[in-house]
């Protein structure tokens, strides 16, 4: 049995998909009230606790000998949501996984995590992997660079603030770091190479797509493959974050927010080759995959929405 945490996050949402593709017995953790999904078919057995139930926890881990830890704070939490979710969660899991004997844990973390880091998403990220190596379970990490697809948050959000923005897009500095991003369905095909592979057990394996690409070269790809033309005016990533303190005032939800700009502090790649050394996968090309799902979409009301939709609430 394997239990999937954030299974109706972006990543869960696709992996637990192909696990059941794959004929794995599937358990999901999802929060209570959550929004079912219907297109898992079969469905999955599912436990509606949070991190932070003890007896639903203990439920959702008992009889389970992998852990695929993915619920996260990171793209609408602030920085006290990092810590209570990101680290407490994981505390929470790692003492409910010993107790039922769990036989290993695997997760998704950022290139650049480390516990010294100066970015709260980074350090709370760095500070997970440190608990998960000092737990005494058998644990993987996978360091992966921005993970892209049809509903993620930020190449989606890059798409939707050029269309409620007429006429510039503000960049956070000169665009000059480097990115390495990966499609998802190529992380989730890591994650579940990652099962069966014990040369990945206790290690931190960090991987990205096939290529590397600056953040100004990113956002001129995603105007070409949408349609959508805007000129980038570069702007100090401090006067961003204070735009974007403004805007949390204002509304419960930023397009752009605090951990973008943490990401985007300086390169996050890893060795190109790496997908294909660790898990046997060829990922596949930013641009060739967003122009498959991307190509004069239209979002609508869609931004609008997003900002006022409600943080969740992680008891």
């Amino acid at each position: 049995m394997i239990l999937v945490t954030g299974a109706t996050g972006f990543i869960g949402h696709a992996l637990v998909a192909q696990l059941i593709a794959n004929g794995e017995r599937v358990r999901c953790l999802i929060p209570p009230g959550a929004k079912p999904v219907t297109d898992w078919q079969p469905q999955p057995e599912i436990v509606e606790s949070s991190l932070f139930d003890e007896e639903g926890l203990f439920r959702a881990v008992s009889g389970v000998h992998v852990v695929i830890h993915l619920a996260n704070a990171q793209w609408w939490g602030r920085e006290a949501d990092l810590r209570h979710v990101e680290l407490e969660g994981t505390q929470a899991l790692i003492a409910a996984a010993r107790a039922a004997r769990v036989g290993r844990i695997i997760t998704v973390s950022h290139l650049g995590a480390a516990p010294s880091s100066a970015y709260p998403l980074l350090r709370y990220k760095g500070l997970v992997e440190e608990a998960l190596k000092s737990s005494g379970l058998a644990y993987t990490v996978i360091r992966s660079g921005i993970v892209f697809g049809e509903d993620d948050s930020f190449i989606n959000h890059i798409a939707m603030q050029l269309q409620v923005t007429p006429l510039f897009f503000l960049m956070p500095g000169r665009g000059e770091i480097s990115l390495h991003p990966i499609f998802v369905d190529d992380l989730v095909q890591a994650i579940i190479n990652s099962l069966e592979r014990m040369d990945s057990v206790d290690e931190v394996l960090e991987i990205g797509g096939p290529e590397y690409i600056t953040l100004e070269d990113l956002l001129h790809t995603v105007m070409r493959v949408s349609g959508i033309a805007r000129i980038i005016i570069p702007v100090p990533p401090y006067m961003l974050r204070w735009i974007i303190g403004l805007y949390n005032r204002i509304l419960p939800r930023s397009l752009i927010t605090s951990q973008w700009l943490d990401i985007l502090a300086t390169n996050r790649t890893a060795r190109l080759g790496n997908s294909y050394n660790y898990f046997g996968i060829q990922p596949r090309r930013l641009e060739d995959t967003l122009l498959t799902y991307m190509r004069d979409k239209r979002y609508g009301l869609r931004p609008l929405r997003y900002s006022l939709r409600r943080r969740p609430r992680m008891r």
